[in-house]
């Protein structure tokens, strides 16, 4: 195939209770990633993906984990439907979806980055403070109403659209401001743990640093791109190590992420794992990473060079059609 291709995986609030269990009846390999997982945790990572409760899968500590372990779950499915023959050229995640895309790259080995994650969860959810909202404004007018509050810009997701992070009276303070100022600009609020990717972060980094520290990289030919500066990382393990350190306080900078991606002529992108919307079953929960996506390439104006087809791997259905299509 002489395309150039790009594998996603989304961020936490992509996970759902019932996520992965209808691979895991399909396929064997599925049922091996969720027992390697398993050991390497200490815990039964597919009773709680499957059966929840939502509240316990909401926590940080186990939404990284759960969600890793479908990305890896389903990339696991792609490869075994396309012969491992549709290998990527770039590879990219949302904040934990970072870790995920250094796997599909071959730079981390899944035992490892479930090791990195099950950790960085622990200390986000322990140390960190605060919420995040997604403002409907662009960078500069984001970050000046965040200052105005003690809130920092926490992801660049959208060239209008910026997540803030700060705690929960700060948030109401600068909502309240901007429903006066600009009525029509609706925020969202965002109930995490923490107010992540900010300063509210630094304890949580600090001490994740040691855990870094002693992660195995490998040299991989597959680019990854680094939230933290916006590009691909380098092969230095020791630079992807400090990236992924800063990453956890500053913001993810996922649009330019995506315009790196597109500038360097990738063709396709395949999102794997996940999923949002109201239907319950794997079935009919739609990719989170999507919308996003095709709001950037729609903006982009330089020419079809841009244009790259954009595919959904996120459960039975769309992990088979994914792979008929790419294999044609």
């Amino acid at each position: 195939m002489s395309e150039k291709l790009l594998f996603l995986f989304p961020g936490q609030g992509a996970q759902y209770a019932g996520i992965g269990s209808d691979i895991h009846r399909e396929y064997a390999s599925v049922r091996q990633v969720y027992t390697t997982a398993s050991e390497v945790l200490g815990y039964d990572i597919a009773e709680l993906s499957f059966n929840g409760p939502e509240e316990r899968l909401k926590l940080t500590r186990y939404t990284q984990p759960v969600l890793l372990t479908h990305h890896i779950a389903c990339l696991t499915v792609f490869r075994e439907l396309t012969d491992n023959q549709v290998p990527p050229q770039l590879s990219g995640g949302h904040s934990l979806g970072e870790y995920s895309a250094l796997v599909a790259a071959g730079v981390l080995d899944f035992a490892t980055a479930l090791r990195l994650v099950q950790k960085r969860g622990e200390l986000m959810g322990e140390f960190g403070a605060g919420e995040m909202s997604a403002l409907p404004l662009e960078l500069s007018e984001a970050q000046a109403l965040a200052e105005k509050h003690y809130c920092a810009v926490a992801g660049l997701n959208l060239k209008d659209q910026t997540v803030v992070g700060g705690l929960p009276a700060d948030l109401d303070r600068l909502e309240a401001e901007l429903a006066e100022i600009q009525p029509r600009k609706r925020p969202v609020r965002l109930k995490t743990e923490g107010a992540f990717h900010t300063y509210y972060m630094v304890s949580a980094a600090c001490k994740f640093r040691a855990v870094l520290e002693t992660a195995e990289f490998q040299p991989s030919s597959v680019k990854v791109l680094s939230n933290y500066t916006g590009g691909v990382h380098t092969a230095d393990p020791d630079a992807i190590r400090t990236r992924l350190f800063f990453q956890l306080f500053h913001p993810v900078r996922w649009v330019d992420n995506l315009h790196t991606a597109l500038a360097g002529g990738v063709t396709r992108i395949i999102e794997f794992g996940g999923g949002i919307g109201k239907g319950e079953t794997p079935a009919e929960k739609r990719p989170n990473l999507e919308g996003m996506i095709k709001k950037i390439q729609r903006k982009i104006q330089r020419g079809t060079e841009y244009a790259a087809k954009y595919h959904a791997a996120i459960n039975q259905a769309t992990l088979t059609t994914t792979a008929e299509v790419l294999q044609l």
